[in-house]
């Protein structure tokens, strides 16, 4: 595909690296910014052969969030020329937050705004300690409403008061400790290659139909009361997705001690 802001590469190995390639800006969003990732993961979604997406910035950062020239065009749109521009926004997080294979993200330098939005959306994160995040939009005046679905679930409401209230940044560390990252690299250049060792050893030897299947549990069931209602809901995935073919086949691996097909 043909991007202007972005690189795609898929290896042989069927994991994706989408990388956000505005580094002079510090891959800051913008309309094309936007359209051009929703594109891409929208497409990633349905390769057959892709397994995983590494998502990353070029340059000194990963994302700085909006771009301020974007958002002095967007303080002079209407009402509904900024509903407009934010639902496409939104819609962008929710294609890569519901994105059916696994989304690594690796956060260094500035992730600010909607970069963190971002990371919320991955369902694994990397981090350098000394990354500096922040939901800046309070000190300009701003609210951070389109990332606030993902962020909350991400860290929970109480982390969230605090840090989208004041704006203050934190570290790597700090990030792990709410939550937002889950394994911290020493330095930047360590990221990609900490990625694909952790891809091969514990993503790519599992059936692709049961990690997208787990994806969409995971959604369905956080948040919910464990009643008759949620409890039925498990019970009728289970059995569906052990008449399955993939199912079949990584039992059959399993007693026959051998790799199944979709190794």
């Amino acid at each position: 595909m043909d991007f202007k802001t972005l690189l795609l590469d898929i290896n042989e190995k069927g994991v994706a690296s989408l990388t956000m390639n505005r580094p002079a800006r510090h891959n800051a969003f913008n309309e094309m910014v936007i359209g051009e990732l929703h594109e891409a993961v929208d497409f990633l979604d349905d390769h057959k052969s892709v397994r995983a997406v590494v998502l990353k910035g070029n340059g000194k950062s990963f994302s700085a969030g909006a771009d301020l020239e974007w958002m002095k065009r967007a303080a002079k749109f209407s009402k509904k020329d900024n509903e407009a521009d934010a639902l496409a926004l939104s819609n962008m997080y929710q294609a890569l937050n519901t994105l059916s294979k696994p989304v690594i993200a690796l956060a260094h330098g500035v992730i600010m705004g909607g970069g963190t939005g971002l990371v919320a959306c991955a369902d694994i994160v990397f981090s350098t300690p000394d990354a500096v995040f922040a939901f800046s939009e309070v000190r300009l005046g701003l609210v951070p409403a389109t990332i606030s679905p993902f962020v909350i679930a991400a860290i929970g409401a109480r982390q969230a008061r605090r840090y989208m209230l004041t704006g203050e940044k934190f570290d790597g560390r700090v990030a792990q400790s709410l939550g937002l990252v889950h394994k911290l690299v020493p330095e930047a250049d360590e990221l990609a290659a900490t990625a694909q060792s952790f891809i091969e050893k514990n993503i790519l030897g599992n059936g692709p139909k049961a990690v997208a299947a787990t994806k969409v549990l995971i959604r369905d069931v956080a948040g919910k009361p464990i009643d008759e209602a949620l409890r039925k809901m498990t019970a009728e995935k289970i059995a569906e997705i052990r008449t399955s073919d993939e199912a079949r086949e990584g039992l059959a691996a399993f007693f026959e001690k051998r790799a199944p097909d979709w190794q």
